[in-house]
């Protein structure tokens, strides 16, 4: 391997011998070529899939290394930042080329960046939010990626992305089993929204006014609406209800109010607010997402309150 030889010094050669009798679960996962480094006898390990859990990954890595009678090491063409700092934490030698080596039998380690580190990212993707809002109204503990996509309409690419980012973000862990990922964290879901808060932004993208008539009563209350909803404040003036799409209204829309008896608000949103609403209204903990930068008292304690009756009915849920 090149990438060892010019940055450590390495010399990595490949004796050509055939490796040992594996068990038919290993060679169905795994590549194996016998190497030394600097004449140091080792094993190259190469998944031919996405890794498992780490656990799990552990479990053959020492099968490998028990097998060869050398330290067998991880070959990875990427690596997120948890499951880097699980390999380290169970002592798992692994090399992902160009980025990180860690061979703890060479007292070897070296960071350049590891996948999810390259940008510094400011917020979660609409689709991450979303997964992350479902996952918290589902109770935490553990979700299977196909259940998610199934409940928001993702497809395979979109649930896939979300996870990823969530567990760059060391929201979540993700652990593959079988042919199933399953999202999971140990956190209670007011521990994880306090965790996540940082990179949570608010849905609305901006905000249009439409003649009432053309708006009906199909999209969901948002905004102060749905708030008056939810608590004891008196409703607005002008009535407002969110969208994943303005399109529709775009021509006989206006960027102003103009009449507040014939025009009400609509709210473009960074994902479609009926993935999570809650009867006629968007769902609470969106709103509190849209509402939080309103230093109204009044308005605070309504959010915060709204809050608390969230966690609460989720923990009853899981009673």
């Amino acid at each position: 391997m090149e990438y060892l030889n010019r940055v450590l010094g390495i010399h990595v050669f490949y004796p050509g011998e055939t490796t040992a009798s594996m068990p038919n679960f290993i060679h169905a996962r795994y590549e194996i070529k016998k190497v030394t480094l600097d004449g140091q006898a080792a094993v190259f390990v190469y998944p031919k899939e996405e890794l498992e859990s780490v656990n799990v990954v552990k479990k053959h890595i020492d099968r490998i290394s028990r097998t060869e009678r050398a330290p067998a090491v991880l070959v990875l063409n990427h690596l997120t930042y948890r499951q880097k700092e699980y390999l380290l934490r169970d002592h798992i030698p692994f090399i992902v080329d160009g980025k990180q080596i860690y061979l703890p039998f060479m007292a070897v380690y070296l960071q350049e960046r590891g996948d999810g580190e390259q940008t510094e990212m400011t917020g979660l993707l609409p689709s991450a939010q979303l997964l992350l809002l479902y996952f918290l109204y589902q109770g935490c503990g553990e979700l299977t990626t196909s259940k998610a996509a199934e409940g928001l309409g993702f497809t395979a690419t979109s649930i896939s992305r979300a996870s990823r980012q969530l567990e760059e973000l060391g929201l979540v862990q993700l652990e593959k089993r079988g042919v199933q990922k399953v999202i999971q964290t140990d956190k209670t879901p007011e521990e994880l929204f306090e965790m996540a808060k940082g990179s949570l932004t608010s849905p609305v993208k901006r905000t249009i006014f439409v003649p009432k008539e053309e708006i009906g009563e199909t999209l969901p209350l948002s905004g102060y609406s749905a708030l008056a909803e939810y608590s004891m404040l008196n409703p607005p003036m002008i009535e407002t209800r969110a969208a994943g799409s303005v399109t529709a209204w775009e021509k006989i829309s206006t960027s102003r109010i103009q009449n507040t008896e014939d025009q009400c608000a609509v709210e473009l949103w960074r994902y479609d607010p009926r993935k999570l609403m809650d009867d006629e209204c968007v769902d609470r903990i969106s709103l509190v997402l849209a509402l939080k930068d309103d230093r109204d008292e009044r308005v605070e304690e309504a959010l915060e309150e709204m809050l608390k009756q969230v966690w609460r009915n989720i923990n009853g849920k899981r009673d």
